[in-house]
């Protein structure tokens, strides 16, 4: 798993392997973008590709249609032919707006975002939240990755 980031100390790697084994796409060499863009930069991102003029705490940029049924084998034949990394999308995250959710939820930077970012990992995996009953899994999903790597949800401040 390779992760292109502008703040690599605030991000746990292992969340991002955990989660690819248990959505069952594990897969070596997967590669993905995570940036940590200002509430401007993360508003104008979301208005223009969401038509939603507003700041958001996390956006997701896929680079393949999948569903949480497909998994990333389905895109072997995407890999870099110089690399063999499968690039499979950006995460983008307001650090600002992770900061205010943090004290909001009462537990740490640290904690709020990896949850952002392993939000962002399960949307690019092809989890949605469109629906209750996907919402809860989704959620869950990332709960239970988040508490086995002590990131518990109101620990950590």
């Amino acid at each position: 798993m390779k992760i292109y980031t502008n703040k690599p100390k605030l991000l746990k790697t292992e969340i991002f392997e955990k989660a690819l084994k248990v959505t069952q796409n594990d897969v070596k060499d997967v590669c993905v973008g995570i940036k940590f863009v200002s509430k401007f930069k993360i508003k104008r991102l979301n208005k223009t590709f969401r038509g939603i003029n507003k700041v958001t705490d996390v956006l997701s940029f896929p680079m393949f249609e999948t569903t949480k049924f497909s998994t990333l084998q389905n895109f072997e034949s995407e890999r870099d032919p110089v690399t063999n990394q499968l690039e499979i999308g950006d995460i983008v995250i307001c650090l600002a707006r992770a900061k205010k959710q943090a004290k909001q939820y009462g537990h740490n930077l640290s904690r709020e975002v990896n949850f952002l970012a392993l939000h962002g990992f399960l949307h690019l995996l092809g989890f949605d939240h469109i629906k209750k009953s996907d919402e809860k899994e989704m959620f869950t999903l990332a709960e239970t990755i988040l508490s086995q790597a002590g990131l518990k949800r109101g620990e950590n401040v």
